[in-house]
């Protein structure tokens, strides 16, 4: 065997050493500012979750989420897929009970109704790929994950308009069934962006762009979405190859603009009233696909501040 053959044989023992027992365990806490309140407003501080994956034994995992309590936020959102095992339920709500002391809402994805299976990962490069219920996958218990979240008071925007009032602002609330399942039904929640609310706040698990187009025509400023883990195993000085979605890779986490008909734009072509749209690269992973590179799990703390500043 070669010398550069030897290297490159430790360099990806490296690799899958590195991504495989650290960064998939090295959680982040982000921090984003988005100009979205009316002018004279108080921050509002948004905690977004998504995308936990979890397996009942992940204690560490466990006990970061629950910790974010510290943070004190405003409001929660969750957006799916909390689930990696078909025994998880019990342990995603000890894991979110200390946040369900804050008003909150949630949408489900795809890993909240099947569990997960092996999968080739080539596969994510092919838009066509069969979902989760065209596979025969075992379907969970999601009735009580959500009997648990709504016992817990946070709102459950499946196919869901609503208005929540958090401190003084008056926010309008609507979410969607999961695109990446093709089980959302927009046209049964599509309504202009009420006058009277402060903020309208659209949540999704997927950011398929037919929902994006659709809440941003409608008049929301704000769009909330996981899924996309990040793109979960990125190149170094490149990042994500795909998002498991029609989004494109430059939003494949954090914060960009949209607005009706954007088609993967970039957010340098924004129009003055885009609204914003976040990302989370999401906390964990399908337990079958145990890495994460260049990608690190992560939760988002947002802060909403007036559009002027």
């Amino acid at each position: 065997m070669t010398k550069s053959a030897l290297a490159l044989g430790s360099l990806g023992a490296a690799t899958l050493g590195w991504s495989s027992l650290v960064e998939r365990n090295w959680y982040a806490l982000r921090e984003v500012t988005v100009p979205v309140l009316p002018e004279d407003a108080r921050p509002l501080r948004v905690l977004h979750l998504s995308d936990l994956h979890l397996v009942p034994r992940q204690a560490r995992r466990i006990a970061w989420v629950q910790d974010l309590a510290r943070l004190n936020p405003d409001f929660v959102v969750n957006t799916g897929d909390n689930c990696s095992d078909p025994d998880a339920i019990p342990s995603v709500l000890k894991t979110m009970a200390p946040l369900m002391d804050f008003p909150g809402a949630y949408v489900l994805g795809s890993n909240d109704y099947f569990a997960p299976a092996p999968r080739n990962p080539l596969r994510y490069f092919n838009q066509r790929h069969r979902r989760a219920d065209e596979m025969g996958q075992k379907t969970l218990p999601w009735r009580d994950l959500v009997r648990g979240f709504d016992a817990g008071g946070w709102t459950n925007l499946t196919q869901a308009r609503t208005r929540v009032r958090v401190n003084d602002l008056e926010l309008e609330l609507v979410g969607v069934d999961d695109p990446h399942l093709k089980y959302d039904d927009y046209s049964a929640v599509s309504a202009p962006a009420a006058t009277d609310a402060d903020l309208t706040v659209g949540v999704v698990h997927a950011p398929y762009l037919r929902v994006l187009d659709a809440m941003t025509a409608d008049g929301a400023s704000l769009v909330i979405a996981g899924h996309t883990h990040g793109g979960q195993v990125c190149v170094p000085g490149y990042g994500a190859l795909v998002t498991n979605c029609d989004l494109g890779t430059d939003r494949v986490k954090g914060l960009s603009r949209w607005w009706p008909g954007a088609d993967n734009a970039p957010s340098a072509q924004a129009p003055d009233d885009a609204a914003w749209l976040h990302v989370s690269a999401g906390l964990g992973h399908n337990k079958y696909t145990p890495i994460r590179l260049a990608c690190r799990p992560e939760a988002t703390l947002m802060t909403l501040v007036p559009a002027s500043r």
